[in-house]
């Protein structure tokens, strides 16, 4: 259920979950998604709705980076066998660009403009291309928690904003320091200042968010 939030990475509904993939998430799998955290959902109508949480974000991506073992009940059902070889197959993709699952699966109007091959973007007489549509806030927490994880060794451990920031450059830099404001109020979240500012360089300088009149430099989720 998980990998199916991350592959439509929006709120989806049981109704939808059943036309699109034959599944619903209710009962115990539900409560239990939700207990952990790794799942929220609300009730919209007679039907539930659900979307991975920022917490759920890391654990799929720690899923799909150890390996989905296969089952034994399945008795090497086609299905379950695709699955297995499809998650493989991202691992490799993932591995080999440096990206992330959030860089892959995002809503449809969530999509970046098109360039070309290398990242070069169309020149001559086109039109420049339209703006990426606003992201909600939760949705940008989200995306700041999924790239901690990526970057940070373990949870709790410190991550400059340095080496966070170029993976939030599609969204303006106001909407990251607010989402980052937010963030710092969070009970599993820490953004520090760093005590001896003669090591900071001038890219640290220029990555700081401003909290409380005070420079911060580092991010840690779930000390």
């Amino acid at each position: 259920m998980l990998l199916v939030l991350m592959a439509e990475a929006r709120e989806i509904s049981n109704p939808e979950l059943e036309e699109r993939y034959g599944v619903t998430l209710t009962g115990k799998p539900r409560i239990r998604l939700n207990d952990l955290k790794l799942v929220e959902s609300w009730k919209q109508g007679r039907s539930f709705v659900h979307v991975l949480t920022d917490k759920g974000w890391a654990r799929v991506a720690e899923e799909v980076r150890a390996g989905i073992p296969m089952p034994a009940q399945t008795g090497g059902k086609p299905a379950a066998a695709a699955v297995l070889a499809l998650s493989a197959g991202l691992q490799r993709y993932l591995d080999r660009t440096g990206r992330r699952p959030a860089d892959l699966f995002a809503p449809q109007n969530d999509a970046p403009p098109a360039s070309l091959p290398g990242g070069v973007q169309d020149g001559g007489d086109s039109a420049p291309p339209e703006a990426s549509a606003p992201v909600s806030p939760a949705a940008l927490v989200t995306r700041i928690r999924a790239a901690y994880a990526e970057l940070a060794q373990e949870p709790g451990a410190w991550v400059s904003l340095t080496k966070l920031r170029p993976l939030l450059a599609d969204v303006p830099r106001e909407e990251v320091d607010t989402a980052l404001r937010r963030m710092d109020l969070m009970d599993d979240v820490e953004i520090v200042p760093e005590s001896n500012r003669k090591t900071l360089t001038e890219q640290d300088r220029d990555a700081a968010v401003i909290i409380g009149n005070q420079d911060k430099y580092f991010l840690a989720i779930g000390a």
